[in-house]
């Protein structure tokens, strides 16, 4: 490693080049695996941040007109009667999965407490899908900072490592290592801030539509 590390610290003198590329490619294989994972870990989050923007825009839509058609309805079996085969709106998900159980119960006894129950199942199985990747971006944002953090404290061992083996303490020799290292700890914010500020966002969305299904939940019980 040593023999390594001199090798390189006699080329960095006369390399100037501070482009992203060549920097992840003088960096080491540590720094390097550091990076890759970074760069993962940020472009997962991205897509788990389209996807949740779109579900929400779709879904909060989609409920509302939902609810003003039920409403508007005659009667609730009725309005069961009509929803299309395959149903992708959690509301009405809630709704189906409810009269169903309430059409196959013949007994009428205890009928408050048995919907109740399958109305509270019903949102917590829909709520467990939209909530679905928050871990993820909850992880990332708490992560990456420190996954970054690692790498630049590593880079910077090897720095000071190659100013030992040359004998060098001219800045041309320290500043490649250091903005290899840098580099690292700017991934780990790059990969941070997005993924704690969806989270933060996401986290609040879903505690409005979660209490829009529990109301919603609550005032077709009382018409049963």
């Amino acid at each position: 490693m040593e023999a390594d590390i001199a090798s390189q610290a006699v080329g960095l003198g006369t390399n100037t080049d501070f482009s992203l590329l060549s920097l992840f490619l003088r960096a080491d294989i540590v720094v390097k695996s550091v990076i890759i994972i970074l760069i993962l870990c940020s472009i997962y989050s991205w897509a788990v941040i389209i996807e949740k923007f779109r579900l929400f825009k779709k879904i909060n839509k989609s409920s509302e007109e939902f609810e003003e058609k039920f409403w508007n309805s005659k009667s609730a079996e009725n309005f069961y009667n009509s929803l299309p085969t395959k149903v992708e709106d959690p509301m009405a998900l809630v709704f189906q999965s409810a009269m169903e159980g309430l059409l196959k119960k013949k007994s009428k006894t205890n009928l408050s407490e048995r919907m109740t129950a399958m109305l509270e199942t019903g949102v917590e199985k829909q709520m467990t899908k939209i909530d679905k990747g928050f871990t993820f971006l909850a992880t990332v944002g708490s992560t990456a900072p420190f996954i970054g953090l690692f790498g630049t404290v590593w880079g910077i061992m090897n720095s000071f490592q190659s100013i030992a083996i040359s004998r060098n303490t001219s800045l041309a020799i320290v500043a490649p290592g250091i903005a290899e290292a840098l580099f690292a700890t700017a991934l780990g914010l790059l990969a941070a801030i997005p993924a704690v500020v969806a989270y933060n966002k996401f986290n609040t969305d879903s505690q409005k539509y979660s209490q829009k299904l529990e109301n919603f939940s609550k005032k077709f019980l009382t018409i049963i």
